[in-house]
């Protein structure tokens, strides 16, 4: 069962976490070149593989519930729900750019501001998936 957790918990970690990544990290480009088919399709992706992610998390906490307690793990979901709440904000802040881009000016303020907003955030995710990744090498005592 610990094997099939494991499978479980990288694989979703693999396939949710990078096309997430990916596509918060690529939105603020199109929204500087206005392109507001490809910024639909990049929030359904990240919505799609935010949903995922929570995969990565269930099957995380299912395979260390033994080692709860330990530094390392609380850290890490601590870290992962940081990076989950960023990651609403990024939602929120691509809807935003898409409506104003649709529907107004496409040289309004606001879908420049989503932009360098989307652009911090998404970074700050990255590099929270980089410490977990470090913590759950280094920290786990197997």
């Amino acid at each position: 069962m610990t094997d099939l957790l494991l499978w479980l918990h990288i694989g979703f970690a693999i396939f949710a976490l990078g096309p997430v990544t990916a596509a918060t990290m690529s939105t603020p480009r199109f929204i500087r070149a206005g392109d507001v088919n490809v910024l639909r399709y990049l929030h359904k992706t990240t919505r799609i593989y935010g949903f995922a992610a929570v995969g990565v998390f269930v099957f995380g906490l299912l395979l260390g519930r033994e080692y709860l307690g330990k530094p390392y793990l609380s850290i890490s979901m601590t870290l992962f729900i940081v990076a989950a709440v960023l990651l609403i904000i990024v939602d929120r802040d691509q809807v935003t750019a898409i409506r104003v881009l649709s529907h107004e000016n496409p040289d309004a303020g606001d879908a420049k501001m989503q932009t360098g907003r989307i652009a911090a955030l998404s970074g700050v995710v990255a590099l929270i998936w980089l410490v977990i990744l470090a913590l759950m090498v280094w920290g786990n005592p197997v």
